[in-house]
């Protein structure tokens, strides 16, 4: 699976409330504080759970599981990783809330695909909120789509918006042994997800850095009428970027500087490399937001040289004919006596002067390089 093209499932509206697409935070005026209220668009027709379970020597999948079922894997020796793909169905998020102790407050957060990245450490659990994104070629723009992380002592919760999410990796890891993910805890495997995500972070940022520099190349050659468009278009892109790595690089520095026993002091190293790769991926949202700003001003100066050079051949063919219809406009008028037009070779005479100073302004007008 390509993570500049998430797999989607087909969008669907559905029934009551819960689920109407592009639902808005309005809706959340009034309520309790807790009150669980799904904000965004439905994107499945239902949840889907998935269980991955190991330890050094076994893994255990399985696909399509009840509530019921993760309830069981809350205690066991082994790790845990439990995908929930689809958070609009508030009824079955609360009831897998429940069995795991989260509080409403969490609650709202998960269900809430507008919530800034966050952490929260709670006595039982850690929370963390943030941004998945991945940059689609086809239609040249950035898709984000909501995370949640529940990290807990012997499992993690994933809560996605839809199926297609950047963990193949992650995956292919626990399932054939590689690295050290079989023989860590959960904090490493809540580690390890982020840092997949952090990673299509460079993804998105080096692919629409690409297209901003092969922009830049082809402006330069001469802007077009729709360059202005093109411009908007990649500096909301970034803009998106820019808001999902920056509140987690603060997610990220406080679970590193953590004191939670969820979190092993063993491995605050890797969480202080991944605070080091969204420093990058904010370095380098920064350097295309620079880029694209100077395109800006490329685009404006291209226009600007554009009309100038317009405005040069113009005032230079006005500036030949100037003395021309001089010349005519006096040979022009209805006076009687006027020596030249009784004269047999005054016609040919005035064209040869017309031409001669025609020819001699242009020679002119090159040897000052003007043209």
């Amino acid at each position: 699976m390509e993570a500049a093209d998430l797999p989607r499932s087909p969008r669907r509206p559905g029934p009551g409330t819960i689920g109407v697409p592009g639902r808005r935070l309005a809706s959340k005026v009034g309520l309790a504080p807790g009150t669980a209220v799904f904000i965004g668009e439905r994107k499945r027709q239902s949840i889907r759970i998935d269980l991955l379970e190991f330890d050094a020597a076994v893994v255990h999948e399985a696909h399509d599981v009840s509530v019921d079922d993760c309830a069981v894997h809350r205690g066991t020796a082994t790790v845990s990783w439990i995908q929930v793909n689809g958070i609009h169905d508030i009824a079955l998020i609360e009831a897998l809330a429940s069995r795991f102790g989260l509080h409403p407050m969490t609650i709202e957060d998960i269900v809430n695909t507008s919530q800034r990245p966050k952490c929260e450490e709670l006595p039982d659990y850690c929370f963390v909120a943030l941004k998945m994104l991945a940059y689609s070629r086809a239609s040249r723009s950035v898709g984000a789509e909501h995370v949640s992380l529940i990290l807990g002592p012997n499992y993690v919760i994933s809560f996605l918006e839809d199926e297609g999410d950047v963990f193949d990796s992650v995956r292919l890891r626990i399932r054939k042994g590689l690295g050290r993910v079989r023989s860590m805890g959960a904090d490493y495997l809540a580690f390890c997800l982020m840092d997949a995500v952090v990673d299509h972070y460079f993804l998105a940022v080096e692919q629409i850095g690409d297209e901003i520099e092969l922009f830049d190349e082809r402006i330069l050659m001469g802007p077009r009428p729709g360059d202005i468009q093109e411009i908007h278009h990649y500096k909301s892109d970034l803009i998106k970027l820019r808001k999902a790595v920056w509140p987690l690089r603060d997610v990220v520095a406080a679970i590193s500087k953590s004191e939670s026993s969820l979190l092993r002091p063993d491995i605050i190293i890797f969480w202080r490399d991944l605070y080091d790769h969204t420093i990058q991926v904010i370095d380098m949202v920064e350097t295309s937001r620079d880029v694209l700003a100077s395109l800006h001003d490329t685009y404006l100066s291209g226009l600007s040289n554009r009309m100038n050079e317009v405005m040069k051949v113009l005032t230079i063919i006005s500036t030949i004919f100037i003395p021309l219809t001089f010349i005519v406009g006096v040979y022009g008028m209805n006076f009687k006596h006027m020596p030249e037009l009784e004269w047999q070779p005054g016609y040919f005479v005035v064209w040869v002067v017309m031409v001669a100073i025609a020819i001699g302004l242009f020679a002119y007008f090159r040897r000052r390089h003007w043209i």
